[in-house]
């Protein structure tokens, strides 16, 4: 396994640019820092703005339906297909896929915790969505949230297999997750390089408390700023009680708007990813310890007590 872990890809990337009307778009980032909130009102307003749209969850917690259908948790592909095939039943889309105001949206789902592998369950859930007619679906855009921090191949499927056009990533001002908004830069860059041809659309800052970090690296790998979100309570609140507000409806309704229009606009670029100094440079060295200088252990150092001093082996020559 190992072996295999740490073998070069041997997947061959599609050449030629995409000529599907639909754009396929791969939504990555940090654990946490707010795909789910973004996605789905973001999905909720391209609806709105009268737009075709099918949110498809790819991250195992299940979150971002759960957002746009009031905190109700819908059937996930992956137990939908267990659960019929114990009973010798076929899935119909019915039983995956449900609307809320013109979006329709489904969970891939995952494995039990320590039952599985997540990436797998990914693969699995992609291939169901082929047999149930995925490539004849009449959709506008098709937005995929997936979990940046998991680096594995079935997260990284989109990226990979050209399955999606773009990649749009979200991040704040902090250091894990423009850690994980580089990780996904440094993927596409790999596959760009191997032929593919998915490109970074931009960066989302959320929760932006006006510090500029992220702004520093959405600059420095060459991507735009699509949007930024503020920190703010009403925000926080209305996310943790379900609440859509990407809507007209909402005061927050035109931040969404605007970026419903550069999501629509905003072409595939090749991104220039950061090595981890320069990660650290987007940051007050008092803050990150980014000004420390490594010291290097020694063999007296590592065994502590039980170090004892070795007899020399040097011939020492008297003065002649």
């Amino acid at each position: 396994m190992r072996d295999e872990a740490q073998a070069e890809p041997t997947l061959e990337v599609p050449q030629g640019e995409p000529t599907s009307k639909t754009q396929i778009i791969a939504i990555y980032g940090k654990g946490g820092i707010g795909k789910s909130f973004t996605l789905a009102n973001l999905s909720h307003m391209m609806a709105e703005q009268g737009k075709r749209v099918l949110l498809i969850g790819c991250d195992p917690k299940s979150d971002t339906t759960s957002l746009l259908f009031g905190g109700k948790a819908c059937p996930t592909i992956i137990e939908t297909s267990t659960r019929k095939k114990l009973a010798g039943e076929e899935v119909k889309i019915g039983d995956v896929c449900f609307k809320r105001g013109g979006v329709f949206a489904m969970e891939l789902g995952g494995p039990e915790v320590g039952r599985g592998c997540g990436g797998r369950g990914i693969i699995h859930g992609f291939e169901l969505l082929e047999k149930l007619g995925f490539h004849d679906w009449d959709f506008d855009y098709v937005l995929l949230d997936f979990l940046g921090d998991v680096v594995c191949g079935g997260f990284g499927l989109p990226i990979a297999r050209d399955m999606a056009q773009k990649v749009i990533l979200v991040a704040s001002n902090d250091l894990q997750s423009l850690y994980v908004a580089n990780n996904v830069c440094s993927a596409v860059e790999y596959f760009r390089k191997m032929g593919g041809n998915v490109g970074v659309a931009g960066l989302v800052i959320n929760k932006d408390d006006g510090s500029g970090e992220a702004a520093a690296f959405a600059k420095a790998v060459d991507i735009p700023v699509l949007a930024s979100i503020p920190q703010d309570d009403d925000l926080r609140k209305k996310s943790a009680n379900y609440q859509i507000v990407g809507t007209s409806k909402s005061q927050w309704g035109d931040m969404f708007a605007a970026l419903g229009d550069n999501v629509a606009v905003a072409p595939p670029v090749r991104p220039t990813p950061l090595d981890q100094d320069g990660l650290l440079d987007l940051f007050d060295a008092s803050e990150t310890g980014g000004d420390y200088v490594l010291v290097p252990a020694t063999d007296v150092d590592m065994r502590g007590k039980n170090a004892e001093p070795k007899p020399s082996l040097e011939v020492v020559y008297d003065d002649a």
